[in-house]
């Protein structure tokens, strides 16, 4: 499953991302400026604590799929 995340731009970033998804117990298979690839798929519970943990450290988790064509 892939997630889009907005406001990734750094090594820094990839660097919180990365400890989101291990505190969630989530498995990543990429982590890239913007986009995470993720082994497994999320549940609604799963999804809001990562869009929170994200929120803390100023990024955005992109649901809307016309913001992520754009």
């Amino acid at each position: 499953m892939k997630l889009y995340i907005k406001y990734m731009v750094s090594l820094r970033c990839k660097m919180v991302v990365k400890d989101a998804l291990n505190d969630l117990g989530l498995h990543y298979i990429m982590i890239d400026l913007g986009i995470v690839e993720i082994s497994e798929e999320l549940t609604e519970g799963q999804r809001e604590k990562l869009k929170k943990v994200l929120l803390v450290s100023g990024l955005e988790l992109m649901d809307d799929k016309k913001s992520m064509i754009i």
